[in-house]
């Protein structure tokens, strides 16, 4: 197929269930896309490595060339986009440079090491759990409540919240998928609105009670007599809620599914622990989390043979650049755990844009999965269902038995 008649469709049959075959169909055809809904897609290593790290813009206000989904969200105004376009994820320098270094004093390496033990008890009673059932659903069971607790323990939520959190943080992580229809906008506006006034909420009920958490830390964050306003306080937390758990819980659940589809790499791993922080790095590099990222570019943008004007839409296709032959060579489609250079992923973005949270991640794999191949080395897969997602993608259902 020529590239000129070549688009890329990520809804199309059994793409929810393995995107890679379309991922390499659309690197190999057409690396840098002109689709015809309105946008770019970039799918090359080397490419969305390079526009990671450029200074294009997240800031959706900088779009002149609206995609046809995107004209509902834009035309609505500010107040009804993703946490109001506040959070670090929709700010350039300067408010983004402020933003994150004062969100970045709550993520020290002291507070992250005080974690670990909250992180091996979790778990561990999930893994006794699953033990004395004799089979479980990994993602009910390991991992949706782990990393939820911990990012609630973090902040120091009250537990009394945490059922309607959850439920508004799955429906506003549905903002981050493309060709969202009108219906599904609402409902997401809507979760929005009400996840933006609880959480002023439990911040006003933390002013009064505060203490050795996260949310306390964010709150009394200062440098050099700059803090956050009440609206980019709440922001962040949102955003601390969505990337703290939602999009954990798809690498914590793809991550054992790979390892049970890949007995002989789960067998590496009981057998040579040290390869740990490796592992975690090369099943974010075999099947990212979060599949894809955008830029709206500010400025033209020359990608091969391509010129993208500015204002435009830029989506980079993470998971596809995570299996490039061109970079990562002829294996690029295995997992395998000791890869030399697996900490080159690209699933925590790069720049100015780097995941804050990534270290959180790398603990609570590192020690879900070598606690897993060593507890269940016999564990079989009984049910695998997709959660139907194309960018933050993951098993819905991952029955096993042990």
């Amino acid at each position: 197929m020529s590239p000129e008649a070549f688009v890329f469709d990520p809804f199309a049959t059994g793409f929810a269930a393995d995107p890679y075959p379309h991922y390499a169909q659309l690197r190999a055809t057409a690396p840098t896309h002109e689709h015809p809904l309105g946008f770019w897609v970039v799918s090359k290593y080397q490419d969305v490595a390079g526009l990671q790290r450029s200074s294009q813009s997240v800031d959706e206000q900088h779009l002149t060339r609206l995609p046809a989904w995107k004209s509902d969200s834009s035309r609505l105004g500010k107040e009804n986009r993703m946490m109001r376009g506040l959070s670090i994820l929709d700010r350039d320098p300067p408010d983004h440079t402020r933003l994150r270094r004062l969100v970045a004093k709550a993520f020290t390496p002291r507070a992250l090491d005080a974690l670990q033990p909250s992180v091996e008890k979790l778990v561990g009673a999930a893994l006794d759990r699953i033990a004395e059932a004799g089979t479980a659903d990994i993602v009910a069971e390991l991992a949706f409540p782990v990393p939820f607790a911990i990012i609630s323990e973090m902040l120091g939520v009250p537990v009394v919240e945490h059922t309607r959190l959850r439920e508004l943080t799955a429906v506003l992580v549905l903002a981050l998928e493309p060709l969202a229809d009108p219906d599904l906008q609402a409902r997401i506006r809507a979760a929005n609105q009400e996840l933006f006034a609880m959480v002023g909420e439990l911040i006003r009920w933390k002013r009064g009670a505060p203490g050795d958490d996260l949310l306390t830390r964010l709150i009394t964050a200062e440098i050099e007599g700059d803090v956050l306003s009440e609206d980019e306080l709440i922001a962040q937390v949102m955003l601390l809620y969505i990337a703290g758990h939602e999009t954990t819980v798809n690498h914590l659940a793809g991550g054992i599914l790979a390892l049970l589809r890949h007995p002989d790499q789960a067998r590496r791993l009981r057998e040579e622990p040290e390869l740990a922080d490796n592992a975690v790095a090369e099943i974010l590099r075999y099947d990212t989390p979060v599949q894809l990222m955008r830029r709206i570019t500010v400025e033209s943008l020359s990608i091969g043979d391509a010129e993208i004007p500015d204002g435009n839409l830029v989506i980079a296709c993470v998971a596809a650049a995570n299996r490039d032959p061109d970079f990562w060579g002829a294996d690029a489609d295995e997992l395998r755990l000791d890869r030399a250079n697996a900490a080159q992923h690209l699933s925590f973005g790069a720049g100015i844009h780097h995941c804050l949270g990534a270290a959180l991640v790398r603990l609570e794999a590192r020690v879900a999965f070598t606690h897993f191949v060593e507890r269940f080395p016999d564990a079989v897969i009984e049910e695998l269902r997709w959660n139907g997602r194309i960018n933050v993608r993951g098993p819905a259902t991952l029955s096993i038995s042990v």
